[in-house]
């Protein structure tokens, strides 16, 4: 008899293995399944450009859930 563990739906969360400030970046790379130094040069650009992107990462790190090890 197999035990069979279901998947629940993908969720967001802060990666502790693939961050420099909060795990953000990483999170967002892995939820998208992307390569983490795209999301952090969109928000280094997000930043310089526009200035959203420092509100948006605090907002972020407040929000999102730390993955759990």
């Amino acid at each position: 008899m197999q035990i069979i563990e279901k998947e629940g739906p993908k969720r967001l969360k802060r990666s502790v293995k693939d961050m420099m400030i909060a795990g953000i970046c990483g999170g967002l790379a892995d939820y998208f399944d992307i390569d983490s130094t795209l999301v952090r040069l969109v928000f280094a650009f997000t930043v310089l450009f526009a200035g959203t992107g420092i509100l948006a990462y605090l907002i972020m790190w407040i929000i999102v859930p730390k993955e759990n090890y």
